[in-house]
């Protein structure tokens, strides 16, 4: 039997929880401004609380359409936390004051179809003609691998960005009769994702994106949450994507959820608490 409290901490990756919640403000309303005030404390005190906690960030997020008023994206290492810590942010303003809308649940990893060592190798070799037992070789190696070192980080144990503007969709890759990722060979579909990614860099500097999975955690395959400082680059970057082809032929989206970075004293003017 399972000791109480044992660390559900995954092998690889930290948990990812997105949840969007819609203000009851005629339950809000029966709360006097002594109430009011001290639930917004407890929410802000929570919150404090849990970006104090080891290898933990929370965002919190005004939502710009009715679809949600007020988001929260939590990464943490253990599920336990995830589930007390959502638990906690539920019931922070008072019973029935915050409804969820939605939630969606995943794990920071990283591409399956990343570049090996190998690989890399065999690029410079026949393609670039570097021999391997030269010191041009070698360098060559060793940016590599502090490049992909880099990169793992990025992926799989992120640093969230303080870019303003967050938005977060899920997606799935098709399994029909016409289209079937998951029929394809590994080489074609890695053929594939290579030219989904050199779209991605085209917007370098400019839309920061961390990709989370969720096969078998949610109803979806995978989170994905944008950055930017404005909308125009979200748009643009969802835009070009959808014209390559593992988009447009082996990928179906949910809905899309445009959110704001505000410090918890802004957000609560903005919804007017």
């Amino acid at each position: 039997m399972m000791e109480k409290n044992t660390a559900l901490i995954p092998e690889e990756g930290w948990h990812c929880l997105h949840l969007f919640y819609r203000v009851e403000y005629g339950q809000w309303q029966l709360l006097n401004r002594e109430e009011q005030n001290v639930a917004k404390t407890n929410l802000a005190s929570l919150v404090q609380e849990v970006r104090a906690m080891d290898s933990t960030q929370t965002l919190t997020l005004n939502m710009v359409t009715p679809k949600a008023d007020i988001g929260f994206m939590l990464i943490t290492p253990d599920l336990h936390d995830v589930n007390k810590i959502e638990k906690r942010l539920s019931l922070s303003l008072g019973a029935d004051i915050l409804t969820p809308v939605y939630s969606y649940l995943s794990l920071t990893e990283e591409s399956e179809y990343i570049t090996t060592e190998e690989d890399y190798a065999r690029t410079l070799e026949k393609e670039q003609n570097i021999k391997p037992d030269s010191e041009k070789f070698a360098e060559a190696m060793k940016s590599f691998r502090e490049q992909m070192k880099h990169y793992r980080q990025e992926r799989v144990y992120p640093r969230l960005p303080d870019w303003p503007v967050v938005c977060f969709y899920n997606m799935s890759k098709r399994r029909g009769e016409q289209r079937n990722w998951y029929a394809l060979p590994y080489d074609e579909r890695r053929k594939l994702m290579k030219g989904h990614a050199v779209v991605g860099r085209e917007f370098a500097g400019k839309v920061k994106q961390l990709i989370t999975g969720s096969t078998g955690l949610d109803d979806a395959e995978w989170g994905v949450t944008l950055f930017a400082r404005n909308t125009f680059q979200i748009k643009a970057i969802v835009y070009q994507m959808r014209f390559d082809p593992v988009s447009a032929e082996y990928a179906d989206f949910g809905e899309f959820y445009i959110g704001i970075q505000l410090p918890l004293d802004e957000l609560f003017r903005r919804l007017q608490l």
